[in-house]
This record gives C-alpha cells, sequence and structure tokens, in this order.
C-alpha cells in the first residue's frame, strides 16, 4: 500500500526544497547513503542525477521492492541505528519524516551516530522530520483512496502528553479473478521530537553547522510543508 499509493507524493512535493538543501550542494559521482530509503522513491531520483546510491532500510519487504524496481542500485536490509557500513559516503540524505519512526531520542542518538561514522569528514546530511504542528492536522479524519482492486483508508492519531503519533491504515485488496476482498490493516508509529532535542542529538553525534529550515520556507508544498522541518549539518 505504502509503494503505490505515496510513490508520486512526497517527491514532487519536497524537490524544490531538496534542490536548494541537497542537490545543489553535492556533484555528480558522489556517493549517497540513502537512510530509509523504504522502496525507493526518492532514491530513484539520486541515481538518476548520476549519484552513486546506497540504500539502506529496516523492511526486507520494502527492499526487496526497492531491488525489483532499480536492480543496479546497491540495497540493504539493515537498522540505522547500528549500520555497519565499510564504505564512507560524501551525503547522506533521509527523507518522508523516516527518522520519526524512532521511538525514543535515544534510538534518534543512535541513528544520528550511525549516519555521522558513515560519513567522509565535512559529509552533508540532509533529513526531514515532523514536528508537532504536523501531527496537529486532520485528526481522526479519515482519507480514503479507492482503486478498481483496492481500497485504502488511512488517518492520524497523536497523544499530546506522550508525543506518540500513529497513523492507522485499513485497506481491501480484491482477489485475482475472483469478487472476494481481503481485509488488511496496520498501525505505524511515529514520535514527535522539538527542535531542541533534534539538534542536541545531532551535536552529541559529532555533526556541526546544523541549520534548521521550515518545509514552507524551503519551497516545499504546503500541504506536505506544513510541521516539516529540513535540516542539513556536516560530520
Amino acid at each position: 500500500m505504502y509503494h503505490a499509493n505515496w510513490a508520486d507524493w512526497y517527491l514532487p512535493a519536497a524537490m524544490p526544497a531538496l534542490e536548494r538543501l541537497f542537490f545543489g550542494r553535492l556533484a555528480a559521482g558522489s556517493r549517497v547513503l540513502d537512510v530509509c530509503c523504504g522502496s525507493a522513491h526518492v532514491t530513484k531520483e539520486l541515481a538518476r542525477r548520476g549519484y552513486v546510491v546506497t540504500g539502506i532500510d529496516s523492511s526486507a519487504a520494502l527492499i526487496e521492492i526497492a531491488r525489483r524496481d532499480l536492480p543496479g542500485i546497491d540495497f540493504r536490509v539493515a537498522d540505522v541505528r547500528n549500520l555497519r557500513l565499510e564504505e564512507r559516503y560524501d551525503a547522506a540524505l533521509s527523507t518522508f519524516d523516516s527518522l520519526n519512526h524512532l521511538m525514543t531520542l535515544e534510538d534518534l542518538r543512535a541513528a544520528f551516530t550511525s549516519v555521522h561514522a558513515a560519513l567522509k569528514p565535512g559529509g552533508l546530511f540532509v533529513f526531514d522530520m515532523n514536528l508537532e504542528d504536523a501531527y496537529l492536522l486532520d485528526l481522526r479524519q479519515w482519507t480514503v483512496s479507492i482503486k478498481e482492486d483496492e481500497v485504502g483508508l488511512v488517518r492520524g492519531l497523536y497523544d499530546t502528553a506522550t508525543k506518540k503519533a500513529s497513523t492507522e491504515l485499513i485497506w481491501f485488496v480484491r482477489s485475482r479473478g475472483s469478487e472476494c476482498w481481503r481485509q488488511h490493516r496496520s498501525v505505524v508509529d511515529q514520535r514527535c521530537y522539538s527542535e531542541t532535542e533534534i539538534l542536541s542529538a545531532l551535536a552529541e553525534a559529532g555533526f556541526t553547522g546544523a541549520k534548521p529550515v521550515e518545509a514552507r520556507n524551503a519551497g516545499m508544498d504546503a500541504d506536505l510543508g506544513m510541521g516539516r522541518m529540513f535540516i542539513s549539518a556536516r560530520a
């Protein structure tokens, strides 16, 4: 469901911000680590621009899709909190609030430390994360997508006390050649961190020169940019 329904959603909206903060600062041929690459929606753009890319994600199922669609790219199933990479990269990119899926501040620090260790000295790290304003939008309102053989429903839930956000997904897929539909359910959790917590965790991991910018101020589409922060830093 993620691969089908989010394929053309994030990247077009984020492109102005990524041009300014990442693509415009990195020469073609640079080695790039795509952190939490999912099924390679953004990895495809990195490869198209001539970067030498390694994509990592903890989901074996999404990496399988990525390898199928981009067989020439180096994809690996790996946990960003404890990466063990022999290569060193010129830059790392993490998009679509992937790092909000880390549920504790200790996990976030560990992820930043792993990325720092994977970069060359002075390497660029750019990522985006959702702040609280993003999670307060459209609470408990279902969004529905309807296709010939699939119906999906998505809604967001957020607890202001615990800072825990959940995306509830229900989707129905029609069996091939049949009128029977199978129901699937999933809940995907995220954690909301403050800008101060994020910047402190970056500094503790060894990054310097961290520069936060609101996504909308970086040119991102308003719908996805609300409450989203892009941050760039150097190893």
